[in-house]
């Protein structure tokens, strides 16, 4: 034999002088397979190195044991948190994550989208893409009969399973923190798209606190961002800082972001929280490290990504799948800092 040959079932029925049918029922624990020949197998298998193909095996029987994670990019603290919850849950119920990245680009998401059908992965989770109008593209897999869950950035269009947070809510929360705080001209640096549920929600959020509070809305101080990143932060914070009345309160909706209106406004002299509370969204690692410490909302990803797991799972080993699509609401809160903390 080769050396480093992978080892068959047709290699240990050579071995024991059994059919290749009686190694494959013995490994896989078959009632009409007796007890001892199960051990002699199992043993045998594991001396000669055996590792068992569970593509080959899921292909065989239209499905590969693995759920496809298809989210915007792996580098994001929230989203790492969300595939570990995942990951941990899938592989619990013996199945295999393949993870896809769409870089925020839609095309890049229908690309991915077809490779995970063509992979016959047996349930899929997507939080989409910045750039995500039309979800078209994941019809394939409700057609085939494949659990598909969004999470996160979800579309409001698309009637499938669902786990998200309540970002009206949490919007609101925010909102009402630096009111409460003294803050009365707020700005909101948002992004995304308004296609989805999450940074429209918040939105709609941070204006009801607004009128609750009899404070006005200002178009001036809603800033809508090219992405959620730290550059987009730093040159949108400058353009609010030189307004002639400039805010006195930030709601950004991401950490990242909220830690570059912090240092800008350090750079330009504005004093925080004194002259200016800002309130994060995620309560990423890096929320802990700016300093003053970014004030921020929760946003339990790991368990976000576990509830996306045990859905898929939970259609999978029933008979037919669930026509009640679920939407699991995870509560958020207010994590109070230096950043915001006035009174």
């Amino acid at each position: 034999m080769e050396e480093n040959k992978d080892i068959t079932i047709y290699d240990i029925a050579e071995k024991l002088n059994l059919a290749t049918s009686t190694i494959s029922r013995a490994l896989k624990d078959h009632p009409t397979i007796s007890a001892k020949t199960i051990k002699k197998v199992k043993k045998t298998a594991e001396e000669m190195g055996y590792v068992p193909n569970t593509l080959a095996a899921g292909l065989r029987g239209n499905k590969s044991n693995t759920i496809g994670v298809l989210i915007p990019t792996v580098t994001q603290p929230f989203l790492s948190s969300l595939i570990s919850g995942i990951e941990i849950t899938a592989r619990k119920s013996g199945y295999n994550v393949i993870i896809m990245q769409s870089h925020d680009s839609y095309k890049e998401e229908v690309s991915m989208a077809k490779s995970l059908y063509s992979s016959r992965v047996s349930g899929v989770i997507c939080s989409l893409s910045m750039e995500t109008r039309d979800t078209s593209h994941f019809q394939q897999f409700v057609t085939s009969n494949i659990p598909l869950v969004f999470v996160d950035r979800v579309p409001k269009d698309f009637n499938t399973f669902r786990v998200i947070i309540d970002n009206y809510a949490a919007g609101y929360k925010a909102t009402k923190h630096l009111i409460e705080q003294g803050c009365t001209r707020i700005a909101h640096l948002t992004a995304g798209s308004e296609f989805g549920n999450l940074y429209s929600e918040r939105k709609r959020g941070y204006k009801d606190a607004l009128k609750d509070f009899n404070l006005p809305i200002e178009e001036e101080l809603i800033v809508n961002l090219k992405s959620v990143s730290y550059e987009e932060g730093e040159r949108e914070s400058n353009i609010l800082f030189d307004l002639p009345n400039p805010p006195d309160g930030i709601f950004a909706s991401g950490d990242i972001i909220g830690v570059s209106a912090i240092q800008t406004a350090k750079k330009r002299g504005i004093k925080i929280p004194e002259e200016l509370a800002v309130i994060g969204f995620n309560n990423d690692p890096i929320s802990h490290i700016i300093e003053p410490n970014l004030s921020t909302i929760t946003h339990p990803a790991s368990k976000m990504g576990k509830a996306s797991a045990e859905i898929i799972l939970k259609n999978l080993k029933s008979l037919k799948r669930h026509e009640i699509k679920e939407i699991t609401f995870l509560n958020t809160e207010v994590l109070v800092r230096e950043s915001s903390k006035k009174i």
